[in-house]
């Protein structure tokens, strides 16, 4: 694979892991609620779905979505259930100071942030996208999906940590439980809005 190709592909898998989607507001919501060190599983949970994704899209499994519509549409009830779900209660978690150790609520585990990447149109898009545009053909073809998933690792790693830093920040600056009440209502509804892309993206 080329440099300029490389480059190419670093940019892409970049900017669609950074910019908002299911995975992000998650991120941010969690790193406002519980801190960086207590979110880090869902962040590796959502970096190892992204890959399981990417190789599913790889090796063909993602080709029985598009010969059994009825697959694909059964995933996007359960994907816009899940995100619903995610919504309800983010915007209904508690308020809490993030410094207090004891807290009664558990953060989203590693298997719930692999699953959510099922469910998670932008991910697939990401698997698909790039392997349909940056992979080589012929004997080149295991080694540049290699490259993709490396590149797509470090990227969903690097976006992951700047949206759990961003919300860890905000969780200090919500010092009251006004603000929190807000902060948590306004993640939800965001989280809430991602369930049309899954319909119409």
């Amino acid at each position: 694979m080329t440099a300029s190709l490389i480059f190419s592909l670093s940019t892409f898998m970049f900017i669609s892991a950074v910019t908002p989607g299911p995975n992000n507001l998650l991120l941010t919501s969690a790193g406002a609620s519980f801190g960086i060190r207590r979110s880090v599983p869902l962040c590796l949970g959502i970096v190892l779905g992204m890959q399981t994704i990417l190789l599913l899209s790889a090796f063909g499994v993602a080709a029985l979505l598009i010969i059994y519509p009825a697959m694909h549409t059964g995933l996007k009830v359960l994907g816009s259930l899940y995100l619903l779900w995610l919504a309800w209660k983010t915007a209904t978690s508690h308020y809490k100071q993030l410094h207090t150790a004891q807290t009664t609520e558990t953060p989203i585990k590693i298997h719930q942030g692999w699953l959510l990447q099922f469910l998670n149109p932008k991910t697939w898009f990401m698997g698909l996208g790039a392997v349909s545009s940056y992979s080589l053909p012929g004997a080149l073809y295991n080694n540049s999906v290699c490259v993709i998933s490396a590149v797509m690792l470090i990227s969903s790693a690097i976006a992951g940590a700047i949206w759990l830093m961003l919300g860890s920040l905000i969780g200090f600056m919500l010092t009251n439980r006004h603000a929190w009440f807000i902060f948590n209502i306004v993640m939800g509804l965001l989280t809430a809005a991602c369930v049309p892309l899954i319909w119409f993206s």
